[in-house]
């Protein structure tokens, strides 16, 4: 599941954009939505990869039975988006680049798998490295 969330990071950085991605899976694995970071190619401060994923996978009556992949620790604003809408798990790419609001979900019951991949791990640290001014604005830092 992860391999889908990073191959939309990668994606994302190919389009001069910021290398995060996510995908949202049914408990049973199968695919419901994929998205990318796109606030750099959209204009659009609120197209986080999390949400992203969450919108391709469309309208649902429920979320109790998806799984939310993400190649970096969801900021506050997936966060409140898990939490919204009942998603019970939220599998991690990595958490050292950026510790958002995953041991806030864990705390709210949300299943919190934090991977530590070197691979996500790799692609954030290298584009933080080459774009940190960028990187400062989608977090929310001066």
């Amino acid at each position: 599941m992860l391999a889908v969330a990073v191959a939309e990071a990668r994606a994302g950085l190919a389009e001069g954009g910021i290398p995060i991605g996510a995908a949202l899976f049914a408990v049973d694995g199968t695919l419901l939505g994929r998205g990318r970071n796109r606030r750099v190619q959209d204009g659009d401060a609120s197209a986080h990869a999390e949400t992203a994923a969450f919108r391709a996978a469309g309208r649902r009556r429920t979320y109790r039975d998806t799984v939310m992949v993400t190649t970096l620790s969801p900021c506050w604003y997936c966060s409140g988006l898990v939490r919204q809408f009942g998603i019970p798990r939220v599998v991690i790419g990595e958490a050292r680049t950026f510790h958002g609001g995953h041991d806030w979900l864990a705390e709210h019951g949300v299943d919190i798998t934090l991977l530590d991949d070197p691979v996500c791990a790799g692609l954030m640290r290298d584009f933080t490295a080459a774009r940190p001014e960028l990187w400062s604005e989608d977090i929310g830092r001066d």
